[in-house]
């Protein structure tokens, strides 16, 4: 458990963007994921192409990269990045019945790029629930996660768990 204190917050308790300015530009990579649960109905739409909204797989990726791109303007403090890649990989998993998402956010900057990461991964998940919902309104959106991030002063991190 982290115990360092919040740095979005000033001595007075009020929110604050961090300055970054004395920070050494770093090479930066975030990796995030999350599921969608579905019925093995909808699940079978996607497989075989046939959802009436129409691709339904390259349409949420490029949702995905989309939201990385515009998380400072959704995320209040977050800094703006000039992000050198994203990618997002769409996977069908017909045991689980569920599409996972995970998504890889890159810069060379001041600040780190998990808040991207997770962006790019909720709107690519949002967009496969949106595309599909006529199909089934019951979809389950989970276990949107940060698996690892590299560069910065706090050097690199990753989850210990085995779902990542």
């Amino acid at each position: 458990m982290a115990t360092d204190p919040l740095t979005h917050f000033d001595a007075d308790c009020r929110a604050v963007m961090v300055d970054v300015s004395g920070k050494v530009d770093t090479s930066r990579v975030a990796v995030a994921s999350g599921t969608i649960s579905m019925s093995a109905a909808t699940l079978a739409l996607v497989k075989n192409r046939a959802a009436a909204k129409g691709d339904v797989i390259g349409v949420a990726e490029i949702a995905g990269i989309m939201g990385a791109k515009k998380t400072s303007d959704l995320i209040p403090l977050c800094h703006p990045l000039p992000l050198s890649n994203v990618q997002v990989s769409i996977n069908i998993d017909d045991e689980k019945q569920c599409i996972n998402v995970t998504s890889t956010t890159k810069t060379l900057g001041k600040t780190g790029v998990e808040m991207e990461a997770l962006t790019a991964v909720s709107v690519t998940l949002l967009t496969l629930y949106d595309m599909l919902k006529a199909s089934d309104k019951s979809m389950v959106i989970s276990d949107i996660k940060l698996n690892t991030k590299t560069g910065g002063k706090s050097g690199d991190w990753a989850r210990d768990d085995a779902s990542s």
